[in-house]
């Protein structure tokens, strides 16, 4: 008769298949996941209802309509994408004809594969390890599957405590093949088609409100390490983009051509930073770097901006190292034609500004004095905050007239537009401004919601000057960084939340570069530290083949040694204890010795120990001679009654018996002492 799945079996699969789905949540079209967590809803609700699979009938159209409904967002089934929602989606339909053992082991080994495959979306350490708990759940769910050997079922605890264990003594196999199996050029995970990984970062636009979302996350961006000492705030400005036009809402840059070389800076002005990035995914193409940057590194171009741009998106972690020279004077001229651009205003957008720019420039009658105006402005009676009143049409007119409250984008955009109406060339850059030190890695961790936007002015015979008009109004944001204005509840300012923080970036950090980018290049320096240079395919190949003999015949060494006293059921597990806790105490016996002999061998050398044992000893002889097949609970609990004579009574047979050894080398030791005296 062909067994089918109990209920208990059945509901552990259903929470196998859907923490496997749910690993792949993120990339799944919205339409996908309410409609698996429908059918395997219905399918639970059907099942207890109707035991038996669904029929064909119902199960082949909707296998066709998943097809055709993939092929429809994504236009095929290859791929990363498609073939991942395409398998979640079988993955789910297969519950609806799982009902024997047979299927059930066919759906685990598939939520295997598709749990592999969430991997190339996502390999941080959390992530990671959120794979391994939901492996331990699948292979649990695959030890339930085992028929029990005696009536009854063991706890669920117990089969996910014994899927951990075999995670475990697989770690020491995974860790060999992780060093040993021959690398691509490409990291570990790298696959083709792998655009879509990391977050979008920053934009090549800018309106108001826009830097928000931005601001309020708290994700790594990139992560800089210094040759030198680290820089003060006030140069922490890693600029990124630079926007140049203006339609009265929103910046937009506009590519200026390419540098053949870095902008000539006059020799001894500035400061002199050699440092190197790792730069998070982010789906773009622009490098950060303080300003001005006078190295270019391999894979990108400098843009006519002073902008580094990559030759491809970075879809994975990337390095790379940068000199830079902040506050040095240009010694080129501006060309007309920007001059003319970066003078560019909309028509009828900030008339009451204008206005103030013109009288600025009648009174102050040079470039400083407008720009110590524009700086007193600000410094007057307007707020930072990152929940500013919306604007309309006319922002700029609103916001410094009307509503006088926002954050660094409304800051920088006003500032650029007076700049520009006083008729000074300016422009919008933006990046990230400050970071957290993590004085245990050595390296100034910027996140996201350090995204900041300031200004940029030409002065004839200078060259372009930063100016950051936030800095006017809360010092505090370019001093302590962005989380201590950002709106960010009190408790993560506390300095133990702040080393927690950064402690966990370093292990992230260390997990990237030593996981996630474990490529060719990286598997040769770490072979060659244990004299390994010549680390060809077959040489690897041939080690690994080595190590893998040695890992087998130490588990076989391991599980004969584990087997000689797991031998018999559960009665004879008690009773082997017991004789081995008797011998530790005294009271040594021989494998053929039955209940009896040894009460017997236990009464000869102690009565009152033999009488406390009385109970455990009938206990046993009528269980394993008294009835046909034991009772599970009556053996746990001749176990536990077992543990606990010896604990009690043992115990202080064994500490007399020290006692007595101490007693006893202590006359000895007296009686030498007198015959010498």
């Amino acid at each position: 008769m062909k067994r089918v799945l109990d209920r208990a079996q059945f509901a552990l699969l259903v929470v196998a298949v859907a923490a496997t789905i749910a690993t792949h949540l993120p990339h799944l079209p919205a339409w996908l996941a309410p409609a698996l967590a429908l059918a395997i809803g219905l399918r639970v609700g059907w099942r207890r209802g109707h035991p038996g699979s669904v029929r064909a009938i119902l199960r082949l159209p909707l296998a066709a309509a998943l097809l055709v409904a993939v092929v429809g967002e994504y236009g095929n089934v290859f791929g990363r994408d498609p073939g991942s929602a395409f398998g979640c989606g079988l993955l789910a339909l297969k519950l609806l004809e799982t009902e024997t053992p047979r299927d059930a082991r066919v759906a685990l080994a598939f939520c295997a594969f598709v749990l592999m495959s969430a991997l190339l979306f996502e390999q941080g350490l959390p992530f990671t390890l959120l794979v391994c708990a939901v492996l331990i759940l699948q292979v649990a769910a695959l030890n339930r599957l085992e028929p029990a050997p005696l009536p009854g079922r063991q706890p669920l605890w117990r089969s996910l405590a014994l899927a951990a264990r075999l995670a475990l003594v697989a770690t020491p196999l995974a860790l060999v093949g992780f060093v040993l199996v021959p690398r691509l050029g490409t990291p570990l995970w790298g696959s083709p088609g792998s655009d879509g990984l990391g977050r979008t970062g920053l934009a090549d636009s800018m309106a108001p409100g826009q830097f928000n979302d931005l601001m309020l996350d708290d994700s790594p961006a990139l992560r800089v390490t210094f040759d030198a000492a680290l820089p003060p705030p006030s140069a922490q400005y890693f600029r990124t983009l630079v926007l140049s036009d203006f339609d009265g809402t929103t910046w937009t840059r506009v590519m200026s051509g390419l540098r053949h070389a870095p902008r000539p800076v006059q020799a001894g002005s500035g400061q002199r930073y050699d440092y190197r990035i790792t730069l998070e995914p982010s789906r773009q193409r622009w490098l950060p770097a303080l300003d001005v940057p006078v190295s270019v590194p391999a894979g990108a171009v400098l843009a006519g901006d002073d902008t580094l741009i990559a030759n491809l998106p970075v879809t994975q972690p990337r390095e790379y190292a940068v000199t830079s020279i902040s506050g040095g004077r240009d010694v080129e001229s501006l060309p007309g034609y920007l001059r003319q651009r970066l003078l560019r205003l909309p028509p009828d957008v900030g008339l009451r500004a204008r206005a103030l720019a013109a009288q600025w420039r009648a009174e102050a009658g040079n470039d400083a004095g407008v720009v110590e105006r524009a700086l007193a402005l600000f410094r007057s009676d307007f707020s930072y905050t990152l929940s500013p009143p919306l604007l309309g049409r006319d922002s700029i007119d609103e916001f410094l007239f009307d509503t006088r409250s926002g954050f660094c984008e409304h800051y920088a955009s006003a500032f650029v537009f007076l700049m520009r109406a006083a008729g000074i060339p300016a422009r919008v850059a933006t990046g990230y401004q400050g970071g957290w030190w993590s004085g245990a890695g050595g390296y100034l961790l910027v996140r996201q919601s350090d995204a900041h936007a300031w200004a940029e002015i030409w002065r004839d015979g200078v060259g372009w000057l930063r100016v950051d008009p936030t800095a006017a109004v809360a010092p505090q944001r370019i001093d302590l960084g962005a989380r201590q204005v950002n709106d960010a509840p009190k408790w993560t300012q506390a300095g133990w939340v702040r080393a927690l923080r950064n402690h966990v970036d370093l292990v992230n950090r260390w997990w990237t570069q030593g996981v996630v980018r474990f490529d060719a290049l990286r598997q040769r320096a770490l072979l060659s530290e244990f004299g390994i240079s010549h680390n060809e395919h077959g040489d690897l190949l041939l080690m690994l083949a080595g190590a893998l003999a040695l890992l087998m015949l130490l588990a076989t060494v391991w599980a004969l040694h584990a087997t000689r006293d797991r031998s018999g059921d559960a009665l004879d597990r008690v009773w082997r204890r017991l004789r081995r806790d008797l011998a530790r105490a005294g009271v040594a016996s021989r494998d053929c010795d039955g209940p009896s002999t040894l009460w017997q061998r236990v009464r000869d050398i102690d009565a009152e120990l033999a009488r406390s044992l009385q109970p455990v000893i009938d206990a046993y002889a009528r269980l394993r001679y008294g009835v046909a097949r034991p009772d599970d609970g009556e053996v746990a609990r001749l176990s536990l009654n077992a543990r606990q004579w010896s604990r009690q009574r043992l115990q202080r047979r064994r500490l007399a018996r020290c006692l007595q050894s101490v007693a006893a080398a202590t006359g000895i030791n007296t009686a030498l002492h007198r015959g010498r005296s």
